[in-house]
């Protein structure tokens, strides 16, 4: 079992190891499909030189993981920061897995990275980067093997920019090898809000197992960006009060409530939330201290870490980032009774909406927004019992709970499928 120790803390993929290996001594799962379950099946590393705009060659690097193609074709996105790692990558790849695993969903998991700063890059820059990315993959890729999704640093037009090149290679338009594309080019409606109202279905389940209700609950949300940003609109609309919000560049708190409509007019303008009228100022990291009943960290990984999570004051947190808790935070929180929806569950509506999409490709029929949100909500709150009913009847935590009952899931199919040799 691995053990995580002070020094490995901040490294992702040993923090979805540790969970990992915890709920598969609670499932009494055989060694060596522990072994099968926790490798990833290939980890591409590409090496792409592009032509800048200065007259200049350069070579970016990428990754692309399967984790997992037991229950159906990898699933997962493709990103762009200069901070992208293989380990980085592979982590994410894996927890796209447990995740679909959670919401039984056909898929396995996937990810992918490149080593840029897409906002220092041209447009032209940018889509060689990502065309000749693809065409490197093309062996891998498909509706059948691998379907790549937005992520970090990258949207809708450099789906459009995948899907493109793919289609270009096998010589007909293949909409469904990707998703979170424009709604002209196949995309799904609701697509863009579906991980936001995921993270709003997951917070009424908890509450409800609470017993608290939602009027006048406060919430401080740590990320502005897409998921930030649409959580914070669609919990403000349903009543919660955002009393603290927060981007890269800084933070705001009112604790009578921040008007969050105007405040998104402020970013789209600003560029950031930082200095919002009305409010006072707080850091990225000051944000996650801040009294509050649900904390919703919306940004990136290790920001609840062992050094910190003893100043969280939230009863809540709802992760709507990948991995923003590390495994020796957990104790820590349990300690102090705060109750956990983890990001493997919490953050599952994206991938939801990116299976519709899938669908709805394949299929050549295209659902009105009403449907979609719909099955997103009763999707979302099926595989919330799912997950509390394992917490309750294997007395874990959520997390591996919904750990618990993705590597079953998995497990259970590989064991029908058994081992090729």
């Amino acid at each position: 079992m691995a053990i995580i120790t002070a020094d490995k803390e901040l490294a992702v993929y040993e923090n979805m190891g540790a969970r990992f290996d915890i709920a598969a001594a609670k499932l009494g799962l055989d060694e060596g499909f522990q072994h099968v379950l926790r490798s990833p099946s290939k980890e591409i590393t590409l090496y792409l030189p592009v032509g800048l705009d200065n007259g200049k060659l350069e070579v970016f690097v990428g990754y692309r993981v399967q984790h997992s193609i037991v229950r159906g074709p990898g699933k997962g996105g493709i990103r762009c920061s200069l901070d992208v790692t293989l380990d980085e990558v592979r982590a994410l790849a894996s927890w796209m897995t447990w995740k679909c695993a959670v919401m039984n969903l056909p898929f396995g998991g996937a990810k992918g990275g490149i080593i840029c700063d897409p906002n220092a890059l041209s447009r032209r820059e940018l889509e060689s980067i990502i065309r000749r990315y693809t065409a490197e993959l093309m062996d891998f890729l498909g509706p059948e093997r691998d379907v790549p999704a937005p992520d970090l640093g990258t949207n809708e037009q450099v789906m459009a920019w995948v899907m493109d090149t793919y289609s270009m290679h096998v010589r007909h338009t293949t909409t469904a090898v990707v998703t979170g594309k424009p709604l002209d080019l196949g995309g799904s409606r609701g697509r863009r809000e579906a991980t936001g109202r995921g993270i709003l279905i997951v917070t009424e389940r908890a509450l409800a197992k609470l017993n608290m209700g939602r009027e006048g609950q406060r919430v401080v949300i740590q990320g502005f960006g897409n998921v930030g940003s649409v959580s914070a609109k669609l919990m403000h609309d349903a009543g919660y009060k955002i009393v603290g919000v927060s981007d890269i560049k800084g933070g705001v708190y009112n604790s009578k409530g921040i008007d969050v409509p105007r405040l998104i007019d402020y970013a789209l303008e600003r560029g950031t939330v930082a200095g919002f009228p009305g409010c006072d100022a707080a850091t990225n990291q000051e944000i996650l201290f801040l009294d509050c009943d649900i904390l919703v960290p919306a940004a990136v990984e290790n920001v609840i870490t062992s050094q910190n999570a003893d100043r969280i004051r939230a009863r809540v947190i709802i992760e709507a980032a990948n991995g923003p808790t590390t495994a020796l935070a957990d104790e820590i929180l349990e300690d102090k009774h705060i109750y956990v929806v983890p990001d493997i569950l919490a953050n599952a509506g994206g991938v939801t909406v990116s299976y519709f999409e899938w669908v709805q490709d394949r299929e050549g029929y295209f659902w009105p927004e009403a449907l979609v949100n719909e099955r997103l909500e009763q999707m979302m709150t099926e595989s919330f019992e799912d997950v509390y009913a394992y917490a309750q009847r294997h007395s874990v935590s959520l997390r591996i709970a919904a750990y618990m009952l993705a590597i079953d899931r998995v497990a259970f199919a590989l064991k029908l499928r058994g081992l090729y040799a």
